[in-house]
């Protein structure tokens, strides 16, 4: 019985159709289907239940299912390691991050990174959603937020901030603002997900944060558009240091309330690396953590 077998009838069951796991592994649904069927001849019991809508681990499969995980993962684990050895990492790196993340800080150091490991192959997903790791396929992902939730291995990467700013030409134009609560009545360019969009908060001088409430005419669902509206001066915006630190210094953007810690749902905020939870870490996996620690693991203020 191949490893590769019972690694596909895990994966079936993850994510719940022949279809979903045919997409991954770059297979035909019915070339998956046969792989089961073999599977479920060669134990003498079948392990799912298929209708026309769905497709669920009967009983006896869920039990079987549950037991050889582990194992598979151990063996898995012991061949990956086992190469590594011997070899310098290889392969073929799936990650993940935002579109911002990918253009302003990942790009930038790809260079440096593939000719250090010129055996591993990088698929950047850039993406604004949270993308499913498994379903995906995805070795390692970059969050921004509070700490992630779900059954993953999560490291801080960095701290993050962020910044209210403006152009010069908006601000000669709308007038400046002194207080956060003028906001109420500016144009402001929001960000496109729950917690960005209402409300922003702010805090001086360890005072307890003040809840602002924002609006425009404009809602961008990606960062990079958010900056460039914004030193078009189509309104105020609150961006990643990170985004915003070079036009700070050139002066095409203006810190609107530099007395004031700025955040949009919470100021416990982070850059995550997140990757499948398992007892042993791929060596591709492995180094492109710790290049990016070398690169980003360190407070952004």
């Amino acid at each position: 019985m191949e490893l590769s077998t019972l690694k596909t009838a895990l994966l079936v069951r993850d994510l719940g159709s022949f279809a979903a796991v045919a997409r991954l592994l770059d297979l035909d649904a019915s070339s998956v289907s046969r792989v089961i069927a073999q599977l479920e001849q060669d134990i003498g019991f079948r392990l799912f239940q298929r209708s026309t809508r769905s497709l669920a681990p009967t009983g006896e499969g869920e039990l079987y299912l549950n037991r050889i995980a582990p194992l598979v993962e151990e063996l898995d684990a012991a061949g990956e390691e086992a190469r590594t050895t011997a070899v310098s990492p290889r392969g073929t790196l799936r990650m993940t991050a935002s579109i911002s993340f990918v253009q302003e800080c990942l790009i930038p150091i790809l260079p440096e990174f593939r000719q250090r490991y010129p055996d591993i192959d990088i698929e950047l997903l850039a993406s604004d959603a949270n993308l499913d790791l498994r379903a995906d396929g995805i070795d390692l992902a970059v969050r921004f937020g509070s700490m992630p939730k779900g059954d993953w291995i999560v490291a801080k990467l960095m701290t993050t901030s962020y910044r209210v700013v403006a152009s010069p030409g908006y601000l000669e134009t709308e007038g400046p603002m002194t207080n956060p609560d003028d906001l109420s009545n500016r144009e402001c360019i929001c960000f496109a997900i729950p917690g960005f969009r209402t409300t922003w908060q702010f805090r001086k001088d360890g005072m307890q944060p003040v809840s602002v409430p924002v609006g425009g005419a404009t809602v961008i669902s990606n960062a990079l558009s958010i900056r460039s509206a914004t030193r078009l001066g189509m309104g105020v915006a609150l961006l990643p240091i990170m985004l915003v630190e070079r036009d700070l210094k050139r002066g095409t953007l203006v810190d609107v309330f530099p007395d004031y810690a700025c955040a949009a749902a919470t100021f416990e905020t982070a850059a995550w690396l997140v990757y499948p939870s398992r007892s042993y870490l791929p060596q591709k996996v492995r180094v492109m953590i710790d290049f990016l620690k070398k690169h980003y693991g360190r407070p952004v203020t």
